[in-house]
């Protein structure tokens, strides 16, 4: 074992751990996506291999079939690597820089064998034993690093199995007050709401157009879906019975620089406006259209209770969600029915603002944002798509619809329900001066603030909710 083969393993080990917590945790989150169940049971048998290797390697001398042994557990962390890349390009669109890392890791590991093997070759050619080798701080790192795979492959392990326990209502069964066959156009239809609802509405043997803007996430929506990158696509004879305009720049993935405000703006108002451009040509015009919206139209109201008849405060959650409702009326002087649905926060495993909270609350590491007192006013996924239906089907309902679920709960509330679901405390409480010096309008009104909203329209016409409370929800989706 010479120092240039400990410095590629301790190069492969770096990149290993990137790979493990950058990728699979933080921006992947494999642990909480039942598609990659197998790719999960892959890696946890690969940590353990790892785990043994760190500390054959790190304490022992082993000679004859052992050393022989050892080269076939190299072989079989080949085999499932192998196994490991063919899934997840079946399973999952991998990003470039998992990619990057992979094909380096690929090559180190090829670096590694060709001067590993010799010296294994070696041992396999002299008698049985096994030779106690202590090489200082070698072999404490060793066994850190075989402690720390065999952590993470129990991770994925119990991963694994909790995938296994987590069931997803069948698609079809969440837009059945949608009568008839209808032919439905989605904008955003790739997105975490945009792709259950195509789903949902294709299942059901309704006839979906999905406006995408990048035809690489074509693969996310299951088949038949008719599949459109642009709106002049679409003759002027084409039937549409309902239009869901859900398309727009993430609001929560960047702090709001100058830049990042007038793309979260721009997107959402030349988007609906396009569709407004594209109903006025259709020769038969839409029953309804359906846009979207937030509840920070109403600004931030500290502890008032808010319903479809409030008041806003002007902030700039209230100027883009004013803008991109007044875009879609004009929709209304052409004699289509305009709702306006002001979506809370939306509760799914898949996407939405959850999925950032998981892995650190899974570590114990979750807690209340500043004081813990904002109100967050959220929906399950599920349900915001069967209000979605129940919007389409209801030809009465028009103007704003809040689209929360009725009983809203404060911050603190909140993670002290995820930390019980996921049996982990929630007590590192982040201060809001940090998050507002780090995020300033984005941590005020997205993190700091709230609105504490009902869905007064939504329950005045009959829509139940199925799941009515934070307990419920979570239960039903981790």
């Amino acid at each position: 074992m010479t120092p240039l083969l400990w410095t590629l393993i301790a190069i492969q080990i770096v990149m290993g751990v990137f790979d493990t917590f950058y990728h699979h945790e933080f921006t992947e989150r494999l642990a909480w996506r039942p598609s990659q169940r197998f790719e999960l049971k892959l890696h946890g048998i690969r940590n353990m291999l790892y785990a043994l290797l760190f500390l054959l390697l790190g304490w022992l001398e082993v000679y004859g079939v052992l050393a022989i042994l050892i080269v076939a557990v190299l072989v079989a962390e080949i085999v499932i690597t192998l196994m490991d890349f063919v899934e997840e390009d079946l399973s999952r669109k991998l990003p470039p820089s998992e990619r990057i890392n992979h094909t380096l890791l690929a090559i180190n590991y090829g670096a590694i064998l060709v001067l590993l093997l010799p010296v294994l070759i070696d041992w396999a050619m002299q008698p049985f034993g096994v030779s106690v080798v202590y090489q200082g701080l070698l072999s404490i790192a060793a066994t850190a690093c075989a402690v720390g795979a065999a952590l993470c492959g129990v991770r994925d392990f119990a991963a694994m199995r909790r995938l296994g326990r987590m069931k997803s209502v069948p698609a079809h069964g969440l837009v059945e007050k949608v009568p008839g066959r209808k032919t439905v156009l989605i904008t955003g239809a790739t997105g975490f709401i945009g792709s259950r609802l195509a789903a949902s509405l294709s299942g059901a043997g309704h006839d979906v157009i999905a406006l995408i803007r990048n035809p690489a996430k074509a693969e996310m929506l299951p088949p038949p879906v008719t599949l459109i990158t642009s709106l002049d696509q679409l003759a002027a004879d084409t039937p549409i019975d309902a239009i869901v305009n859900l398309a727009g720049e993430p609001i929560g993935n960047g702090l709001w620089t100058e830049a990042k405000r007038a793309k979260i703006l721009g997107s959402r108002i030349d988007m609906t406006g396009d569709v407004v451009k594209l109903i006025a040509r259709l020769e038969r015009k839409p029953e309804v259209l359906v846009s979207g919206s937030a509840i920070g139209w109403y600004g931030l109201w500290a502890d008032q209770v808010l319903t479809e008849s409030a008041k806003s405060h002007a902030c700039f959650s209230h100027e883009l969600c004013a803008a991109w409702e007044k875009a879609a009326r004009p929709a209304e002087e052409l004699g289509v029915r305009v709702v306006c649905l002001r979506i809370g926060l939306v509760l799914g495993t898949e996407g939405g603002f959850i999925t950032r909270m998981l892995t650190p609350f899974e570590f114990g590491l979750g807690g209340p944002l500043g004081t813990g007192r904002q109100w967050m006013s959220w929906i399950e996924r599920d349900d915001l798509i069967r209000l979605i239906a129940y919007v389409m089907a209801t030809p009465d309902l028009t103007g704003p619809v809040n689209a929360t679920a009725p009983i809203p709960v404060t911050n603190a509330k909140f993670t002290e329900e995820l930390g019980r679901r996921l049996h982990r405390p929630a007590v590192f409480r982040i201060p809001g001066g940090l998050l507002r010096r780090i995020g300033g309008g984005f941590a005020d009104e997205l993190l700091l603030g709230g609105q504490r909203v009902l869905p007064n329209k939504a329950l005045s016409r009959g829509f139940v909710f199925r799941h009515e409370t934070l307990r419920s929800a979570f239960e039903a989706i981790l």
